[in-house]
Order: C-alpha cells, then structure tokens, then sequence
C-alpha cells in the first residue's frame, strides 16, 4: 500500500517556474481534507508561506496543467486558479494542519522529492550530452536562418496589411518575426499584456533590452518578471494611462501602429502599419 502511494505522490510533483511543487488539490486528497479547509490554514498562517514555499499559478500555467492531467479538467472554467507548493512548502503544511495524518503523509511526500531529485542528479551526465546536442543543432538552426535572410533579401517589405477573424498563427508570426527582428531594443505600448507576450519575447536576440508599457491592471507580476529576466534579461515594465492605441518600436528606428491588444492578435480582425515618419518616432520615443 505504501508503494502504491509513494507512486501516486511521485506521479503528482510537477515542474511550474523551474520548482518541483504539488497542486492544492492533490494535497488535500492526501492529507483527506478539503481543499478550502487546506488553504484557509494557510491563509491564517501566511507568514510561514513565502513565494518560495506556494505560489498561485497564472493562467497559462493553469491552462498547461489542465492540459496534461485529466483530473483537473474542472479547473479550465474555475475563476481562481490553483496554489502549488514546493517542498519546503509542503513541510510547513504538515506544521499548520496539526494531524498526525498530515505528519505521515508529508514525510512520504517529502520522501518523493527526494527521490526525484537523485533521479534528476544521477541522470545529469545524460541532460548535459542532451544539451550539447541541441546547442549543435541550434547553431544549424543559425546558419539556415542566415541561409533563409538572403533568400528573402531584396523582397518589398510590407508595410500595412489586415489579419482576420481566426488568422491567429499568422498574427503570431507576424509578432514573433517583429521581435526576432531587433538587434538592440524592443518598446512595447499595450495596456493588456500578460505573460504569454513575456513567452513570445523569449524569441528575442541576446542582448536585445525590452521595455514594456502597459496598464497598472496587468497581470504580470515582479516575480514574472524576475524570473524572465534571470534567463533571458533586459525586461523592464513601466505602468502609465496616456496611451489608448498599440505601438512597437524596433531598435528606434521602425514604428509600428497595431490595431488589437498583442495577446488577442487574431482573436478578431485587426490592421498593423508601419509610421515611416521619424518626427512622428522621436515624439513619441520622448513621450515615454
């Protein structure tokens, strides 16, 4: 019994924001208490929760959870999301749910951890080899890429155009394409980013700085923008009222004019042009 256990808890450790953690629910099913009852002793013990200890997942997060595990089909319409907790986490819980069940089921939880993590250690000789083949490849991936650039040399830029209702792949790659295209700084103007625009800016070149302009409503928060930063740096984000309409700057040198929030390109019809006139560019550049 305790095997089959220890299966079902090693089956529930999950990776979110580069940590081993487990959902609420899973949690309370083990410790066999409702998930609410769980989270309002945490609540009352809220101090003892770091970020680093639970964390509430975004929507894309959440959205990527319902995907893989079946169980969780209920979350895709909930309005909350779920908290998930790390190991360290989890050993506090045992702390604040006072039960001797809660002792007994964090010891075989943290037990899990463990051993996923001398799995994850005995299998690090095999993830370097993994990582060197994939720096080879991407270095191919460069040199098509430079292969493909002077294919389309030459080829008449387009300078405004309109995505339909559904084009929602094209209007994807058409931001994707603007954001490999910098090679020193992108400004986005958008009210309405989240953090799916922050996983499209992980196209960006090395070295390219990203200075977003968005709404105090946004859902992007410091940790977000932390852990960006930490692997792919130069994000910063500024909140402000004054701008109604999208914009992105590429290296202050091209403006572009976009008729719909980047994280709804495509969703419904929207029209991007290209502001040629650099008065126009500085003005705005100085507004900032």
């Amino acid at each position: 019994m305790e095997i089959e256990t220890a299966q079902i808890i090693e089956s529930q450790i999950f990776t979110f924001r580069g940590s081993q953690v487990m959902v609420d629910k899973d949690l309370a099913d083990l410790y066999q208490v409702e998930v609410k009852r769980l989270n309002e002793q945490v609540k009352r013990n809220v101090e003892r929760f770091p970020t680093h200890f639970r964390f509430q997942l975004s929507d894309i997060e959440k959205s990527e959870l319902v995907a893989n595990c079946d169980r969780f089909a209920l979350l895709k319409h909930s309005s909350s999301n779920p908290h998930v907790f790390t190991e360290q986490g989890v050993a506090m819980l045992s702390a604040v749910l006072k039960s001797k069940k809660a002792v007994a089921v964090s010891i075989q939880i943290m037990d899990a951890f463990v051993k996923m993590r001398r799995l994850m250690a005995h299998n690090a000789g095999l993830l370097q080899r993994v990582e060197s083949i994939e720096s080879k490849l991407q270095l191919n991936d460069q040199n098509f890429e430079r292969i493909f650039q002077a294919l389309d040399y030459g080829k008449k830029e387009i300078k405004q155009d309109i995505y339909f209702q559904g084009q929602v792949f094209d209007a994807y790659v058409f931001l994707i394409n603007l954001i490999k295209k910098a090679k020193k700084s992108i400004i986005i103007i958008d009210g309405y980013i989240d953090i799916s625009i922050l996983q499209m800016l992980t196209e960006k070149s090395k070295g390219v700085t990203i200075q977003i302009i968005t709404k105090e409503s946004t859902p992007i928060r410091e940790l977000d923008v932390i852990k960006f930063n930490a692997q792919y740096g130069g994000l910063t984000i500024e909140q402000s009222k004054k701008y109604h309409d999208r914009f992105i700057i590429i290296d202050h040198k091209e403006l572009y004019h976009i008729g719909a929030s980047l994280k709804d390109l495509g969703k419904k019809c929207f029209a991007f042009s290209v502001i040629a006139d650099q008065k126009i560019l500085d003005n705005l550049i100085r507004s900032l």
